[in-house]
């Protein structure tokens, strides 16, 4: 008999990282891994990827690795960039250090549920993230699948929403807590972003909810189909927003993960909005996270 190449069994490679699935939608914690070796071996990284795309949040605790190794881990997504507001590691551009302290007032403690950097032209592809320090209790990270809440949007809403964009702000949001000078500073250096509202992922094709609480209002809903009057225009587009941000906080569609020292969140941050939970203060919670640059929304 003659193999044709359809006929010849595709070669399987048994896996070396056992993940086990934390909720229905989205969410794996990783076993049998060191994220060190992880870094500089060529069939484990694939291995890793392969899993992010499945899952889009991937957790493993008792990394006890360093962060040199951290580093190397994120880069082989990607380059990495450094946060406006937020400092990084001296030795580590990009590493970008998330200290809640003693010296933070509780009044800062304030959290939304968002994707990273949507201020962004292009904002980050996704984050690894490391817990450095935490709370014995409390702290913890909510994580949600924005693939899901899309498609449980009702075929109403998606017809809607269709071809829709929105203005992303970083002036509007931690630029609101600065004093005007430096406020319309960050607003020279980072322009607000036009992203649109049902972006498609670039590897699977899904169609994912892409607002969240940096996004400010819709830019092109104001035509003759939705607006009969004036003054339709700015309710009609801000109920329409702000319902589509509250998906994000629809349990059905999140993962909750509770940290301790040396446990680490990798995500992808195209497909996932997260929370950190802050109910913890007068504790501390110190974390790094390698952000990676990623590509335009379409």
């Amino acid at each position: 008999m003659t193999l044709t190449r359809a006929s010849i069994p595709e070669e399987r490679h048994p896996s070396q990282i056992r993940a086990e699935r934390l909720t229905a939608n989205l969410g794996a914690e990783l076993f049998d891994v060191d994220l060190a070796a992880v870094a500089h071996d060529d069939v484990l990284f694939a291995e890793l990827r392969s899993l992010l795309t499945e899952h889009k949040v991937l957790f493993a605790r008792d990394q006890s690795i360093s962060r040199r190794d951290h580093v190397a881990l994120a880069r082989r997504f990607g380059d990495l960039e450094p946060h406006p507001i937020l400092a990084s590691d001296p030795e580590h551009p990009g590493l970008v250090r998330i200290y809640k302290d003693l010296d933070s007032p509780p009044e800062h403690y304030e959290n939304a549920f968002h994707c990273d950097a949507t201020w962004r032209a292009c904002p980050p592809f996704g984050s690894v993230l490391r817990c450095v320090d935490g709370p014995s209790v409390g702290g913890d990270t909510i994580w949600v699948d924005m693939v899901a809440a899309y498609a449980a949007l009702p075929p109403e809403v998606k017809a809607r929403i269709d071809g829709l964009r929105a203005r992303h702000s970083i002036e509007a949001s931690f630029g609101a807590a600065m004093p005007d000078e430096q406020r319309a500073e960050l607003h020279r250096a980072f322009p607000d972003a036009e992203h649109p509202v049902v972006r498609i992922h670039p590897d699977t094709g899904q169609r994912i909810l892409f607002v969240n609480s940096f996004a400010t209002h819709l830019t092109n809903y104001h035509t003759p189909e939705n607006i009969r009057f004036g003054y339709d225009y700015a309710p009609g587009a801000a109920e329409l927003l702000q319902y589509l941000i509250r998906q994000a906080s629809v349990p059905e569609f999140q993962v909750r993960w509770r940290w301790t020292p040396d446990s680490f969140a990798i995500w992808d941050n195209r497909c996932t909005q997260h929370y950190a939970v802050q109910d913890y203060w007068p504790a501390v919670r110190r974390m790094e996270r390698a952000g990676i640059v990623g590509d335009r929304p379409f």
